[in-house]
């Protein structure tokens, strides 16, 4: 299988979008090609990215959620390559509304495991999928915006773009 890979402006930084099969594969920040690469080789083994020629549909509508159309990422289709436990966390990630945060522990409680709350963190963090698959909104107990991989200020400007209330 070959990926086609976008580079694109965002209010927030350059972003790396990575397609193939009719699905998104990857979504990552400019500056974080490493990380996206140890993904993608984790994920889907030694396939080759090229560039697109033209601008995809799911180029189109990640611009149109940063637009404002905050519905535009809900049905776009992705493919993921983890365990069933990664794999659960990604699906319940998808679940959590616009607008809306869910602690490690909700997320682990959601997927049926309330004892896994770290586990359930570290597959957050290996979403390769990150904005359409929204690892973003998953915060700290206490409401702090803890870790994500693109870093703290893009986080926090992802939730209030979705109106989250934040402490």
């Amino acid at each position: 299988m070959t990926f086609q890979l976008e580079e694109f402006d965002s209010p927030i930084g350059g972003i790396l979008l990575v397609s193939g099969g009719g699905c998104v594969r990857a979504l990552e920040f400019c500056g974080f090609e490493s990380r996206l690469n140890r993904l993608l080789t984790a994920h889907w083994g030694e396939a080759p990215a090229f560039r697109a020629e033209q601008p995809t549909d799911f180029r189109r509508r990640v611009s149109d959620y940063f637009a404002g159309d905050l519905q535009a990422l809900d049905t776009l289709p992705v493919a993921t390559s983890g365990t069933a436990f990664q794999e659960s966390v990604w699906r319940a990630l998808r679940q959590i509304p616009v607008g809306h945060t869910w602690s490690y522990g909700q997320l682990a409680a959601h997927i049926g495991k309330p004892r896994a709350m770290r586990a359930a963190g570290h597959a957050n963090s290996l979403n390769p999928v990150g904005i359409i698959v929204p690892c973003h909104r998953v915060i700290g107990a206490n409401s702090s915006l803890t870790g994500y991989a693109g870093g703290i200020e893009r986080k926090q400007w992802l939730l209030q773009h979705e109106g989250a209330r934040l402490l």
